[in-house]
C-alpha cells in the first residue's frame, strides 16, 4: 500500500516537473510553433492542388452466353451482379499494364505529367505518377471504386470515365478470344461430324441404286418367296429368288456399317451443331462487365491537399520533436552538474 502511494506520488511528480518544465521553455515552443506556422502554411500552399473523380461499379457474372441461350438448365443468371471473385476479376484487369498504357497513350499523361520519354528512368517515373494518381478499390459493399486525382477537375472525370470503357473492352477481348479458340475447334468437329454422314449418306445412295433399300426386310421378303417357290415346286422362280438373295448378301456388310454409323451419327451432329452455335454467340457477342452506378463528374472543389491538417500535423509534429530535445539537453545538464 506504500509502495502503491509512493508509485502514485512519483508520477504526480513527474507530471507536475514536465508542465513546469514546458512552462519555463514556452517561450521556445511559441518561437518555434510560430516558424512551423509560417513555413508548413507557405509549404501547403504551393503544393499543387488535385482534384478527384470517381466511378462506382459493379462486376458482372461472367456467365457463358451461349448457354443462357441454348441450354435448358441456366449456369448462370446475366443480369445478376458478380460475385466478390468477379469484382477481383474486374480490378486485376483496372490495374494492369494493358489499361495503363492505353490510358496514358489516350490522355498523353507523359506531357500533362511533364515527362520526358526520351530520359533514362522516365517510364519508370512515369508508371509511378500514375499511380500515384490513378487507383481502384473494392469497397466493403461489393463494389469498385475508381478514383483519379489531377490538377485538372475535366482530366479526371475523363480518365476515370475512360477506365470503366477500356477495362469492358479488355474484359470483352479475352472472353472473345478465348470463345473464338473453342469455336474453330467446335467448327471443326461439326464440319467433320457432317462430312462423314454426307460420305455414309452418299454410300446408301450407291447401294440404293442396285435396289437395296432395306436389306434385312428385302433379305426377309426373298427368303419367305423362296420357301414358298420350291414348296411349290416352281423351280424356275427359285432360281430367281436365290440369285437375288445372293446378289444382295454381296452388300450386306457395307448397309450394316452405314445404317449403323448413321443413327448415333445424326444424334452426335445434334450435340454438335448446338454446341457450335453455343460457341458462336460466345464468340461473337459482347456484354459488358459491369454495371457502372455512378459516371464521374467534374469535382468543383479540390481534394488534396488538406491545407489545414498539414498545418496542424507539422505543428504538431516540430513541438513534441522540440519538447524531446529539450528535454535531452536538460538531462544531460542535469548530468554533467551531479558529475562535477
Amino acid at each position: 500500500m506504500i509502495q502503491r502511494d509512493e508509485n502514485r506520488d512519483s508520477a504526480k511528480l513527474d507530471s507536475s516537473h514536465l508542465l513546469l518544465f514546458v512552462f519555463s521553455k514556452l517561450r521556445i515552443f511559441i518561437i518555434v510553433g510560430v516558424i512551423t506556422l509560417i513555413i508548413s502554411a507557405g509549404v501547403s500552399l504551393v503544393i499543387e492542388e488535385k482534384f478527384e473523380s470517381s466511378v462506382i461499379m459493379f462486376a458482372t457474372t461472367q456467365s457463358s452466353i451461349g448457354e443462357a441461350f441454348f441450354e435448358e438448365s441456366k449456369q448462370g443468371d446475366l443480369l445478376a451482379y458478380g460475385e466478390t471473385e468477379d469484382a477481383e476479376r474486374l480490378l486485376q484487369l483496372l490495374n494492369s499494364n494493358k489499361v495503363r498504357s492505353q490510358i496514358i497513350t489516350n490522355h498523353n499523361l507523359d506531357e500533362h505529367y511533364d515527362i520526358d520519354l526520351k530520359e533514362v528512368g522516365s517510364r519508370t517515373l512515369l508508371q509511378k505518377e500514375y499511380n500515384s494518381n490513378v487507383g481502384a478499390d473494392l469497397t466493403r459493399f461489393g463494389s469498385i471504386r475508381i478514383h483519379v486525382l489531377d490538377r485538372d477537375p475535366n482530366v479526371a472525370k475523363e480518365i476515370a470515365n475512360d477506365l470503366v470503357f477500356l477495362v469492358d473492352s479488355l474484359a470483352n477481348a479475352l472472353r472473345n478470344e478465348r470463345a473464338k479458340n473453342a469455336f474453330r475447334l467446335a467448327k471443326e468437329s461439326y464440319n467433320q461430324a457432317i462430312k462423314e454422314i454426307e460420305d455414309a449418306e452418299n454410300e446408301l445412295s450407291e447401294l440404293h441404286s442396285h435396289g437395296i433399300y432395306d436389306f434385312e426386310a428385302q433379305v426377309e421378303g426373298l427368303t419367305a418367296e423362296y420357301g414358298r417357290a420350291v414348296a411349290e415346286n416352281n423351280m424356275r422362280g427359285a432360281v430367281i429368288l436365290k440369285a437375288d438373295l445372293e446378289r444382295i448378301s454381296k452388300f450386306a456388310n457395307k448397309y450394316n456399317k452405314q445404317t449403323n454409323f448413321l443413327e448415333p451419327a445424326y444424334e452426335q451432329l445434334a450435340t454438335l451443331k448446338k454446341r457450335f452455335d453455343l460457341m458462336k454467340v460466345d464468340a461473337s457477342t459482347q456484354l459488358p462487365s459491369s454495371l457502372v452506378v455512378d459516371f464521374a463528374e467534374a469535382a468543383d472543389k479540390k481534394t488534396y491537399p488538406v491545407r489545414w491538417l498539414i498545418v496542424v500535423v507539422s505543428v504538431l509534429s516540430t513541438l513534441s520533436m522540440t519538447l524531446i530535445l529539450l528535454l535531452i539537453v536538460d538531462s544531460l545538464k542535469v548530468a554533467e552538474t551531479r558529475s562535477k
